[in-house]
């Protein structure tokens, strides 16, 4: 792991802000922000506000829960960046891979169910389901996944098999679209043998009629 993504550990909050999208982690860095600004305007700026004593026992009681802030950020970050090798739940990936190559949609949709209760931002997990999605005929679903994808700060690294995904999506969509046309075309040449048939199936009494009159006329001339 890098370890300059231990950087963010030096903001409390940040990490799961940055790395998870948690807005409840958004508080404590707002809170740290506000305290560290408050401390250096009342020692620095108007120091007239607090006396020395006041700053500087703030100033090491802010210190204290830094550094706590700091040591169990570091201590989650192997969870935030990767929750399924952190987790002590098996991981299910390479099943559900395995299912899904062998078209076992409902055996892979539920061992990426599993993956993404672990990780729910997980991008290999989210295509892979975009993609049973797509083989079950749920193309809205499908689409709705990879738009939540695009939204995941790991987006970019995938953007190749994102439009890929979604350039199938758009190729079925297109075979459900051309399909009741096709099948409408497809029934307007048989109604229309259909019913060359059943004209030629009533002319047919008409001249065998027609054919007899002759007959019998040729018979008495």
């Amino acid at each position: 792991m890098d370890r300059k993504l231990y950087l963010t550990c030096l903001w409390p909050g940040l990490p799961e802000l940055w790395w998870r999208g948690r807005l409840g982690a958004l508080p404590t860095a707002i809170a740290f922000a506000a305290a560290a600004n408050f401390l250096l305007v009342a020692r620095f700026i108007y120091p007239e506000w607090l006396t020395l004593v006041l700053v500087r026992m703030g100033g090491w009681v802010g210190v204290a829960v830094w550094l706590f802030c700091v040591l169990r950020s570091i201590r989650d970050m192997p969870g935030l960046l990767n929750p399924r090798q952190a987790s002590g739940q098996p991981d299910r990936f390479q099943e559900a891979h395995q299912a899904y190559l062998r078209s076992q949609w409902p055996e892979a949709e539920s061992l990426l169910a599993d993956c993404l209760s672990i990780e729910n931002r997980d991008p290999p997990a989210l295509l892979l389901l975009a993609g049973v999605y797509r083989h079950t005929g749920r193309v809205e679903a499908a689409e709705r996944l990879l738009e939540e994808l695009r939204l995941t700060e790991a987006a970019d690294r995938w953007w190749l098999e994102i439009e890929a995904e979604e350039k199938r999506l758009q190729r079925d969509r297109g075979y459900q679209l051309a399909g009741p046309r096709s099948a409408a075309i497809s029934a307007a040449p048989a109604e229309v043998s259909q019913s060359a048939g059943q004209a030629s199936a009533a002319a047919e009494p008409a001249e065998r009629a027609i054919l007899n009159e002759n007959q019998a006329a040729a018979r008495a001339a």
